[in-house]
């Protein structure tokens, strides 16, 4: 049986709030039409990677621990997402540089703030607190960013994928046991979710998704927390796929993955890290024909090399997102691992003047997905 993990449950059975949310049609936030109108008018600009940064600044344990966590009894070395309680000056300062490169929305430092990763730290009980102290660097640095940039800045409550996978078991002698339970997952991302919703963020975002169920765990617990507070706001999701197969990792095509989460309304769908941009570009050509949404595409500064490290220069990675631009595919762009805000300036440059994705007038048809998607007209 699978352990259970120290994430609070969620308040109420979690079929009657996904039914109440469904039924109960929260309003939607205003962020929505200030979103619609951003991404109406041009190519959208998202920031890039926060660790290549936290990187650059060659922090220590001390550093991660500070005063408050100086006697914890784990390390703590690696944990960015701690940052946010312990250094916010550098967390705010870095969402201040995206701004300021030219990004027009910024993540928050919140990738793995939930029971579920934190775990690996023992700092399970912390997690609502990081989520909003993590949201409230961003809404800082946006609402900065706004008044010096005579622009309007928003922030994105990211969700990660999680380090526990519900379609995948990590012992290969026991092809039916899981890690982690749906129930499990869910409760951790509602946990999650109700503190960034709180601290103001315009909109979230459920990314680097290599299994689609995590992300349809995510889907749910962003219907309950709607549920419960009468507000929708805009939900991006972002999917990643792992090699040249074309799929993720749990098997999926984009148009199957796509299949699956389109039920969801998302403001926008896209494709994420793991493949430099140049191998995604027919994975970003297929979705932009299948998408009823926006469609979105940050990708990592290359491959990693040897040492870990990205090498492709921001000219290279703005030549490729570029085309994408001028080819028709995408709504917005940005950066991920290995991405700085020279890249994002870059990248500003090489959208500029470029039409965003037209929607694509979709005919009804019954829309199956399993490892591939199945069209029936």
């Amino acid at each position: 049986m699978a352990r259970r993990l120290p994430c609070q449950p969620a308040p109420d059975p979690l079929s009657w709030a996904f039914t109440t949310a469904m039924s109960s049609r929260p309003t939607e936030s205003p962020s929505f039409a200030a979103l619609h109108a951003l991404f109406r008018k041009r190519i959208a600009l998202l920031d890039g990677a926060m660790g290549s940064m936290i990187q650059t600044h060659q922090l220590q344990e001390a550093d991660f621990r500070g005063e408050r966590f100086k006697s914890h009894p784990h390390d703590l070395q690696g944990n960015n997402d701690l940052l946010s309680l312990t250094r916010p000056d550098l967390i705010e300062k870095i969402h201040g540089d995206y701004f300021t490169a030219g990004a027009d929305l910024v993540e928050t430092n919140t990738f793995n703030s939930t029971a579920i990763s934190q775990a690996d730290y023992r700092l399970e009980s912390l997690v609502p607190e990081l989520n909003a102290a993590a949201a409230a660097c961003a809404r800082r640095a946006a609402d900065a960013a706004t008044k010096k940039l005579q622009r309007p800045c928003f922030v994105l409550g990211a969700l990660g994928p999680l380090n526990r996978t519900l379609s995948l078991s990590p012992d290969v002698n026991r092809p039916d046991y899981r890690a982690v339970t749906w129930d499990q997952v869910v409760a951790a991302y509602v946990e999650q979710i109700r503190p960034l919703v709180a601290g103001g963020v315009d909109a979230l975002l459920v990314e680097t998704i290599f299994d689609t169920l995590n992300s349809k765990a995510a889907l749910f617990a962003l219907e309950s927390v709607f549920a419960e507070t009468g507000v929708r706001l805009p939900v991006m999701i972002s999917v990643t796929i792992t090699d040249a197969s074309g799929r993720t990792l749990s098997g999926q095509t984009v148009g199957a993955f796509y299949n699956s989460i389109r039920h969801a309304k998302p403001f926008s769908v896209g494709i994420n890290c793991a493949l430099g941009g140049k191998a995604m570009r027919p994975y970003v050509e297929e979705l932009a024909a299948l998408a009823e949404c926006y469609v979105t595409c940050y990708p990592n500064a290359g491959l990693p090399n040897a040492f870990g490290r990205y090498d492709e220069s921001p000219a290279d990675m703005a030549a490729v997102l570029g085309e994408f631009a001028a080819s028709g595919f995408v709504n917005l762009v940005g950066g991920c691992c290995g991405s700085t805000p020279a890249h994002i300036t870059a990248i500003v440059q090489a959208v500029r003047g470029k039409k965003p994705r037209a929607l694509p007038a979709i005919e009804p048809a019954m829309q199956l997905s399993g490892l591939e998607p199945l069209r029936v007209a």
